[in-house]
């Protein structure tokens, strides 16, 4: 059969074009067939470099005799979970009515109105310990919309409508992290380093918060983290999680957004060497040529013909070489390069790596020329391949955040500029900021409304996101309307910020910079050598050169105005909330 999926902007998808399953693609359509034929709808949710949704669709998906039975009973939809973020995140809080074991493959059953009524993960083709086959799975499904169906649309109504209660009410920001590091303190493992036990995650989002805030518990745990099986010893990048507690057995999948948030975390602890591993890993394996970056590297790899967990990875460089390695997920995401745009240009900031912030460069000035189009921003793309889905709040933060930290890297005010329109398009599109592009059509006309989720788990939610930008912004115009929708950002997770800090990492280092005194340092200088030492305090906020603080200030960005060298010689401004001591001037030396 002709696939619908063959050019989707997700390789996830593009892997299933040869199934038996006549898929759908994510959108109206689908929906309407079902409500045409009369069937029910399933929606297998997964992501390109998740082990257990290879393993169904070599297992089911491929299967002739399971995909006829799928194909004769339901209309199949499949959905990329990095693509249609909204999607993922309304279909998973549905599932937390049927399975406390959320995950992906997500395997979501719902009427042709869009209503969840049963819900799963991965499914083996036979019965194992208490487990049924996905066989048993459609009978089950399939009897109950023959046979049960106003209990099912009932069931799905209900659901859909508990969700729809379920907003976050704001609380008030943390103003004292004390008690919050103690916390994180108490989740600490005293013997492997790290939080809990297996699985155990990098959680960077926390480790970035504990790293500004000088804890010794984040660079213990990234220690640990640098000396263990989670780190690749040849490409120098850190795999997903570890199924062990003592970081062994890892989940051999390398995301973009851990490499770019543990790239910032290392470079900021001094850890100048497991940096430069992990930017060559993100400048080597992940950078396209376009300038962007995929957004992971797969677990498996092909050896003799078939594909393998983690083999590849257990190699040294010289057997790796004989190998074809383990494919990329090509898809482009706007946030996720906003991450590895922010990190590179903080690494080369702060290490004196001009060729990162170069490839910083490089992955914004993509982003900036094809990931908007008439006005929209886009979520995704692969090659020419833009995706229809929806841009999300985290796209604006964390590309926004990208492109400040680019701008204080380099010195260009253009990126400044480009970073501010994205915050202020997303405040003009709702309270304290919204999306310019809606919500996702499909999930709209069925009125399914999900919350954003608040908290940061492997990277920084939507919300911190934003209120981290805006933050920033604040701090380099001095106009209180972004430090007032930063803090109403952070309300909805600082509900649980304290009670719950693993889950905020993102929010809280954003507090923390909003209840401290803010510290500016502007070095004015037109000397390469005292520029690039400036640049590796961290305390600096920006180096820039006379025309540079000139063009700075008159794009609107206060803090810049009056910034010139004096007498020629490298001029440093040290400020607390736009009030400046008195410029200390240290003569250039000689050539």
């Amino acid at each position: 059969m002709a696939s619908r999926i063959a050019d989707a902007a997700s390789p996830y998808l593009r892997s299933h074009a040869g199934n038996p399953v006549d898929w759908w693609p994510w959108g109206p359509e689908p929906f309407e067939e079902a409500r045409r034929r009369d069937v029910p709808v399933m929606v297998s949710i997964g992501y390109s470099t998740c082990h257990w949704c290879h393993v169904m669709a070599r297992e089911s998906f491929s299967d002739p005799e399971i995909a006829a039975y799928l194909n004769a009973n339901a209309v199949s939809i499949k959905v990329d979970r990095e693509e249609n973020v909204e999607v993922d995140s309304s279909y998973l809080a549905a599932a937390g009515a049927f399975t406390q074991n959320l995950g992906w493959p997500l395997t979501v059953f719902v009427t042709p109105e869009g209503r969840a009524f049963f819900a799963g993960t991965y499914y083996p083709p036979s019965p194992v310990q208490g487990h049924p086959s996905f066989r048993q799975v459609l009978d089950a499904v399939f009897a109950a919309w023959r046979d049960r169906r106003e209990e099912v649309e009932a069931n799905g109504a209900a659901i859909a409508d508990a969700l729809s209660r379920g907003a976050v009410e704001p609380g008030d920001l943390v103003t004292d992290v004390t008690p919050v590091l103690a916390s994180l303190a108490a989740l600490e493992d005293t013997t492997h380093g790290g939080f809990g036990g297996a699985p155990k995650f990098p959680v960077s989002p926390v480790l970035r918060f504990l790293v500004d805030q000088g804890d010794e518990l984040g660079i213990r745990t990234l220690d640990a983290m640098a000396a263990s099986p989670l780190r690749d010893p040849v490409d120098g990048g850190f795999f997903r999680y570890a199924t062990r507690a003592d970081w062994s057995e890892p989940h051999y999948e390398r995301m973009l957004y851990d490499n770019a948030q543990l790239l910032a975390c290392y470079a900021l602890a001094g850890r100048a060497s497991i940096a430069e591993g992990i930017a060559s890993f993100l400048l080597t394996t992940l950078q396209q040529p376009n300038g962007g970056f995929a957004s992971a590297q797969d677990s498996e790899s092909t050896v003799d013909g078939q594909r393998v967990e983690g083999f590849y990875y257990t190699l040294d460089a010289a057997s790796r070489a004989r190998l074809e390695a383990p494919p990329l997920d090509g898809k482009i995401l706007t946030g996720w390069n906003g991450l590895a745009i922010d990190a590179l240009a903080l690494a080369g900031r702060l290490l004196d790596r001009p060729d990162w912030i170069a490839a910083a460069r490089r992955g914004a000035d993509f982003l900036l020329e094809h990931h908007r189009v008439e006005g929209r921003l886009v979520h995704a793309s692969i090659g020419s391949t833009l995706s229809p889905a929806v841009a999300t709040l985290e796209d604006y933060g964390l590309l926004a955040q990208g492109l400040l930290g680019l701008a204080l890297a380099t010195g260009e005010v253009r990126y400044a500029v480009e970073a501010r329109g994205l915050l202020d398009a997303s405040a003009a599109a709702g309270e304290p900021f919204g999306i310019p592009e809606g919500r996702d059509p499909v999930l709209e006309a069925q009125g399914i409304r999900v919350e954003v989720d608040p908290a940061d788990g492997a990277l920084p939610s939507g919300w911190s996101a934003v209120a981290s930008a805006s933050e920033v912004l604040y701090s380099l115009t001095a106009r209180p309307d972004y430090r007032e929708r930063s803090i109403a950002a952070l309300g909805p997770v600082a509900r649980f910020a304290t009670s719950t800090p693993i889950s905020a990492g993102a929010a809280l280092d954003v507090m923390a910079r909003l209840a401290g005194p803010l510290r500016q340092v502007i070095v004015v200088t037109e000397s390469p050598d005292a520029a690039a030492t400036a640049r590796r305090d961290p305390a600096t906020t920006a180096v820039v050169t006379g025309s540079q603080a000139e063009a700075f200030a008159s794009a609107g960005f206060e803090l810049f105005e009056g910034r010139t060298t004096r007498d020629g010689f490298t001029t440093t401004y040290e400020c607390e909330a736009f009030v400046c001591q008195l410029p200390v001037v240290v003569p250039d030396p000689s050539p």
